[in-house]
């Protein structure tokens, strides 16, 4: 929040004096309170938000990372990475009813460029976080290269490829869901490292997951590099919980309701997102963003308006193989991303102007054609293979529109795909209107390679799929092309884990369908 010395002051209700605030600075140093780094995100033409957490002790055992009362945190941005020409600074207000964290909307600079930034509270400073401006509406930007993460579980591995992501020179980044794990493995797994404390479910749980891996070296230098955008999948809140519904069909409703708010909260106090987004206990992640004219990134929200999932049992909602008739499955009337939302994107189509439209969100869109026990056709009803007629809706939108070169973007499954998408997902006869690009996860453990491997002939619309190694995607995009380079690291196990190429696609301007590079 971009608020006045004054303003910060009136925020706060509570009677406090500025005097009170300067007799704060004039104490003795306290620990360094940015422990867990800067970041920036959210960005226009002409700003951005600039994000930090006040947190001395940032795994304290009741989630405020060892401060009670409020703290004044200066802000400055500048045109050079030595913060010589600053030009723009003020004074924001850390409230321990928000974890003390500190998001900054920062407007009124130029477009296309990047600023560096800085914090200064308690007689500290953070280090100094590049953010960039997009460029204008109007412009023509020769290209565009972006970095896509995915399914970062703490106990599976080092954060590696976070560091190997800000090695790219790229635009931007992008989160498409888990960014933390909201569960533990059990004492008998083995793990790389251990969360070392309870799973999550209230919001002390929930800030402090967020806090133990904001701690992560690779992540606070990829944050501090790049500015990202940011939507989530299930983990930030419950393995496949799907809006109102928890997977567990025996919780309680209310009960879950209270700790879904709790999770948004705390990745709310997480993210470098701008006020606005708060709307009542939930929080609008999905929108657009603007490359100039060579692309617009429709950011999806594939988890909090969700419809009922289909074809429950009595010990599960979550994701599981049902019969492909399974009452409900096709009923026209659910969505996986709420009316509103729908009518929001088919709106972004018809008005794109752009020359390549990515749709970025959570899970797999493509059909994926798999066999019960019994041999019968079966699907899975966590993703969009659960949500068949919204997936319909898309596709049929994307081609009626005529929206200049679609691809959507995913992450979920922990492994590597490249696919084709027909105007109708389960009919391989009828046109290719889009493409689809899967990252494998940041750490988390793949899909058996083998199982998956014996489906291939059966899911032609399938380019390229190997679940067996970790990464992300990286994009280049320029007007005649898009390239998608399959990005992996060596061992998960090593903080110091090497880069390689897995593949390379390329989609063409105005032909959907990768081919390789």
């Amino acid at each position: 929040m971009n608020t006045s010395r004054r303003q910060a002051l009136g925020l706060l209700g509570l009677g406090l004096s500025a005097a009170w605030f300067a007799g704060c600075s004039a104490r003795e140093p306290q620990p360094d309170p940015f422990t867990l780094g800067v970041a920036s995100g959210d960005p226009t033409a002409e700003g951005f938000v600039i994000w930090t957490r006040l947190a001395p002790d940032p795994l304290a055992a009741d989630g405020l990372g060892g401060l009670h009362s409020p703290v004044e945190a200066q802000w400055e941005v500048a045109l050079d990475p030595g913060l010589r020409q600053v030009v723009q600074r003020g004074v924001a207000v850390a409230l321990p009813q928000t974890a003390f964290s500190v998001p900054v909307t920062v407007a009124g600079l130029a477009p296309g460029r990047p600023y560096w930034y800085r914090f200064t509270a308690l007689g500290h400073q953070s280090r100094i976080g590049r953010a960039t401006t997009l460029p204008p509406l109007a412009s023509a930007p020769e290209r565009l290269k972006l970095v896509v993460a995915s399914c970062s579980h703490y106990e599976n591995g080092f954060f590696s490829a976070y560091r190997h992501m800000a090695e790219e020179n790229a635009d931007l980044a992008l989160f498409l869901g888990d960014y933390i794990y909201d569960s533990n493995f059990p004492l008998t797994t083995q793990a790389v490292r251990r969360h070392g404390m309870p799973p999550a479910t209230d919001l002390v749980g929930y800030r402090r997951r967020h806090a133990l891996y904001r701690t992560d070296p690779d992540l606070q230098r990829l944050h501090a590099e790049l500015t990202c955008l940011m939507t989530w999948d299930d983990h930030e809140v419950q393995n496949d919980y799907a809006g109102p519904w928890p997977a567990n069909p025996h919780i309680n409703l209310a009960t879950f309701a209270l700790q879904r708010q709790a999770a948004y909260q705390a990745f709310r106090e997480h993210a470098p997102l701008r006020t606005w987004r708060t709307q009542g206990t939930g929080l609008r992640l999905y929108d657009r963003f603007n490359f100039g004219q060579l692309a617009q990134i429709h950011l999806l929200d594939g988890r909090q308006y969700r419809s009922e999932p289909a074809c429950a049992t009595d010990r599960t909602r979550g994701g599981h193989l049902v019969a492909a008739d399974c009452p409900g499955r096709n009923d026209g009337a659910r969505s996986m991303l709420g009316e509103a939302q729908e009518r929001w994107l088919m709106e972004g189509f018809r008005r794109s102007s752009a020359r390549w439209n990515l749709i970025a969100q959570d899970v797999l869109m493509a059909p994926l054609r798999q066999r019960l026990p019994n041999g019968e056709p079966g699907r899975w009803t966590d993703g969009w293979d659960g949500y068949p007629a919204t997936r319909a809706r898309l596709l049929q939108g994307v081609a009626s529109s005529r929206v200049a070169n679609p691809v959507t973007l995913g992450g979920d499954s922990h492994s590597f795909w490249v696919n084709d998408l027909h105007l109708d997902a389960e009919d391989e006869r009828t046109p290719v209107v889009a493409t689809e690009f899967i990252g494998t996860s940041i750490t988390s453990n793949g899909p058996d390679y083998a199982e998956f491997a014996k489906l291939r002939p059966e899911n032609p619309q399938i380019r390229f799929f190997e679940s067996r190694l970790r990464g992300y995607l990286a994009l280049d995009i320029t007007r005649e092309r898009l390239q998608a380079e399959l990005r992996t690291i060596t061992d998960r196990t090593r903080p110091d884990a090497e880069r390689g190429t897995l593949a390379r696609f390329v989609v063409e301007a105005g032909r959907p369908g990768a081919i390789p590079a």
